[in-house]
Formats: C-alpha cells, structure tokens, sequence
C-alpha cells in the first residue's frame, strides 16, 4: 500500500497553521548540492532544520546558494551557531532570531543552537535546529540547555529538530521525548531510519513538538513526490526527517 501524502501547508478559517518542518543533516554541503537541493524542495517545507551548515570559506554565500536553489530564504544560523541553522519559506513572518554556542568541553568539537521566533498567519512558533554530541554525558546536557532555551523563547508552542547523534533509548534522546513529543513515534509516516542513506539502520535524527502542536505524520520521506532514492544518497550521509504539524491559534 502507497504511503499517503503529508498535508499541505495552509491556514485554516479558525486561524491555526498547517506546517511542514524538514529536519537534515547537510554534512557541509560537501556532496551533490544540486541533489540536496531537489530534496529539499521536493518536501515543501515551510521551515528547514538543517545541522552541518557551511561553517568556513564563503559559508553565508553557500548556505544563501542552498536555499534559493531551493526555495527557501536563511533565517538564521550556520558558523555562528557552530552549524545548525534555520531556513524558512516565504510564508513564514519572522519575529526574532538567536544564535547560541553552547559551552565548550575541552577536546570537543564546539556545539551551539539555531533559535527563531515565526508566525504562519495567526500561530506563533518557537523554532531551534540543533546537532548533539558525540559524548554520551554532554550530549544529555545539551538536551537539558536545549530545552532551556525552547522555553526560554517565551512562546506557547515551538518545535525542535537536529541531528541528536543518538538513537530513541539513549539518555538525551529520552529527556527530549519526556519533556516534547517525539513526532515520529506520535505518528509515523514515510521511513524510520535516518542513517546512513546506504543502509538505513538507526534513527538519530528528530523532530520533536511542544503537547499544544498536533502531529500529522513524521518520518523519512521516502514516497514524497519529487524525491528519489538516488537523489537521497547523492545529497548526504543522513536522510531528512519530515513532520507535518498543527499550530494552534491564539
């Protein structure tokens, strides 16, 4: 049986928001860039979670390249969060935007969060992007400083996404599905496993929504319209994880 389709983004009569929230790891853009391209607009989000954006040489003019071949625009983010960043679509009104570095463990690679505050019609968003250690103890601090700074953006609803470098039973993983909820186990959709694009055999990568947000399906989207298996391995070594939400109204 064919996977059905995610639903479009739209505002409905009573003022909520349909949103597609793409998660993916772009490994620098150090592969075919024109393939992650594809993928990205193929998904039609309405905002793109992205870790390992373009940190050195040019990298504002990169990430700018990446998301006008793929229609979006930067929001913020990159260098100046030691890699994650947030592009967004057209449709988003931006209200503010933060980038955070996260305290730096000696010998560890420098760690930091992509923040926004949107709004899609009347619904108001908290947004972070996010990529969590390698080491097993600060990566579970991290989540806690995550979901310090998810509240710390003073809005009801918000959303978090990134590449936790864990799967679902790990401690950072669980403390972030405690305090949100993991919207690919809320209702799965499309494929489970996001690495690698080879052998898709773990689940690292999220999505994760405040309890206000109604989860509409969540997962690797494989079937989507536009995107194919071999642009999916082309593009980088993790596949992206995509969620269609619900944002309340006021």
């Amino acid at each position: 049986m064919a996977t059905p389709l995610l639903p479009n983004s739209r505002t409905e009569p009573n003022g909520s928001a349909v949103i597609r929230v793409l998660s993916y790891n772009i490994r620098s853009m150090r592969d075919d860039t024109a393939a992650l391209a594809r993928v990205i607009a193929a998904c039609a989000p309405d905002l793109v979670l992205v870790q390992e954006a373009p940190r050195f040489f040019r990298w504002r003019k990169k990430l700018a390249r990446l998301a006008a071949a793929s229609g979006q625009v930067v929001l913020t983010g990159g260098a100046t969060a030691a890699g994650p960043a947030i592009l967004c679509s057209l449709r988003a009104t931006v209200e503010r935007t933060q980038d955070v570095l996260l305290p730096l463990t000696p010998g560890l690679h420098r760690r930091g969060l992509a923040t926004a505050v949107v709004r899609f019609g009347g619904a108001r968003l908290g947004v972070v992007s996010c990529h969590l250690s390698l080491q097993k103890d600060e990566r579970h601090t991290q989540a806690g400083l995550l979901l310090d700074r998810l509240a710390g953006l003073g809005a009801e609803h918000a959303v978090a996404g990134g590449d936790l470098n864990e799967r679902p039973d790990g401690p950072a993983f669980r403390r972030l599905a405690a305090a949100l909820r993991d919207c690919r186990a809320a209702v799965p959709w499309g494929g489970e496993f996001t690495s690698t694009p080879a052998d898709p055999h773990q689940r690292i990568d999220a999505v994760f929504a405040t309890k206000g947000i109604e989860v509409l399906g969540c997962g690797v989207p494989l079937d989507q319209p536009g995107v194919t298996e071999r642009d999916l391995r082309a593009a980088t070594d993790h596949l992206p994880v995509l969620a269609a939400l619900r944002i309340p109204a006021p």
